[in-house]
């Protein structure tokens, strides 16, 4: 191989990682794009919906279940709003039997990949001994959740520092301003294992969508100290929480 050929084997070598990154990204985009269309119809024909039940098999299919409410309490069950089976005890025609096939569809579309942002709303439905997932629908303002659920731990909380290497871990949080004027550190989030994993994963989607990325990330300060001492790089960026009521 002469030099010439080497150097052209490099180059598109590199073009070709790039352009598999990019279509990685996008497709993490698309995902969550289908899956928010979905439960905007969704909730437009039943308001109350929470969850989405369905099975899932090994070969990346799904077949979808039901419509859950809101669990009531922590020993109740989610109420269930809807079935997609024949023989459901409600007689009357629902909203959703409209928009079965497309909420089977889209589902299916939402979870394909295995890196879809998605999952993170996927957990096992734990008041079933069969094959049977949960997938919580997406809160209509994703940036919104975060500040309340930050702010149930640390009240005074205006920003974080969120870790786009790691699917959206949360570095730092700051909360109103130090003495000399400057943003003031929380020693270490206050949060559970639990909300930890429920922020890393719609801080994800946040990441994965750029329009929301774009409307609520920013760049870090200059003077940003890793808290762990480590370089930074622009995945790692700054979002500024807003208001919560």
């Amino acid at each position: 191989m002469t030099p010439a050929e080497h150097d052209q084997l490099a180059i598109l070598g590199q073009q070709r990682k790039e352009l598999l990154a990019d279509s990685r990204q996008v497709e993490r985009a698309y995902c969550l794009a289908v899956l928010d269309h979905i439960t905007a119809k969704i909730r437009v024909a039943c308001p109350e919906a929470v969850y989405v039940s369905f099975a899932f098999y090994r070969d990346r299919t799904l077949d979808l279940d039901c419509v859950l409410g809101e669990q009531p309490s922590p020993l109740g069950t989610c109420p269930e709003l809807w079935s997609n089976h024949e023989g459901s005890d409600n007689p009357d025609e629902h909203p959703l039997d409209n928009i079965a096939h497309e909420i089977e569809s889209d589902l299916r579309t939402a979870l394909a990949p295995y890196t879809s942002p998605a999952w993170a709303s996927v957990h096992r439905n734990s008041a079933s001994d069969g094959n049977s997932w949960l997938l919580e629908l997406p809160p209509a303002d994703r940036a919104a959740r975060v500040a309340e659920l930050v702010r149930e731990h640390h009240p005074e909380a205006t920003a974080l520092v969120v870790d786009g290497r790691a699917a959206g871990r949360v570095l730092d949080i700051f909360e109103s301003v130090a003495d000399d004027g400057t943003p003031a550190r929380a020693p270490r989030p206050r949060w559970s294992a639990a909300c930890d994993t429920v922020l890393a994963g719609l801080l994800a989607q946040v990441l994965a969508l750029p329009a929301l990325a774009d409307r609520h990330l920013m760049p870090l300060p200059g003077d940003y100290t890793h808290p762990f001492g480590i370089s930074t790089s622009d995945q790692v960026r700054l979002m500024p929480l807003p208001p919560t009521a």
